[in-house]
């Protein structure tokens, strides 16, 4: 079965699920008073009003950048860089550049957080939970992005910024069948919440 086939079964199952939750919240509303009906008006202010909060989560955030970051890696060829042998010199020149990016990068990562008075540490002193913990996808996302555009660059995977710019777009044009289900997903748990919370 193919991932398109099998997201496209997930959906489905996601919308029938949300479908059944709304039957039977008004079934068990009707018969006892312990779960709250989706068609009634405070389920319908509740569906409406709620919408944009039940989506409103880092996990989306944490889905876009890592699909921009995904989208990035691949065209600009830095996945294929260890199963090419390294006889061109604009590629030999790439991993170096790269090797001193990652350098920088990790060492302001590293000031950030584990010299006294970080900034990035907590009120505590604390790595864990610090507002490094709170963005570490998306300084993943951040050092993948760079790294691949610099290595895009060099290597004339990206002629232009109009290449990067394009990378960043496929990779959240490829995670599209993710984010429909998040989407389904969310709505299902925020109605799971309002039925039976």
């Amino acid at each position: 079965m193919t991932s398109k086939r099998l997201i496209g079964y997930l959906a489905v199952v996601l919308l029938l699920a949300l479908v059944a939750l709304v039957l039977l919240s008004w079934l068990l509303s009707a018969t006892q008073g312990g779960a709250r009906s989706l068609l009634s008006s405070e389920g319908i202010r509740f569906f409406f009003g709620g919408f944009v909060d039940m989506l409103r989560k880092p996990l989306l955030v944490w889905l876009l950048l890592l699909s921009m970051a995904w989208g990035c890696l691949q065209m600009s060829g830095l996945l294929q860089f260890f199963s090419k042998p390294l006889a061109l010199p604009r590629r030999r020149q790439a991993l170096i550049f790269l090797f001193v990016i990652t350098a920088v990068y990790a060492g302001v990562l590293l000031i950030l957080t584990l010299t006294p008075q970080a900034v990035l540490l907590s009120a505590t002193g604390q790595l864990w939970p610090s507002p490094f913990s709170h963005a570490l996808i998306p300084v993943i996302a951040f050092g993948i992005i760079l790294l691949s555009v610099v290595y895009g660059l060099l290597s004339r995977r990206f002629l232009s910024m109009a290449d990067v710019c394009q990378s960043l777009i496929q990779g959240i044009a490829d995670a599209a069948p993710l984010l429909l289900l998040y989407v389904l997903t969310m709505q299902l748990v925020g109605a799971l919440r309002f039925v039976f919370g």
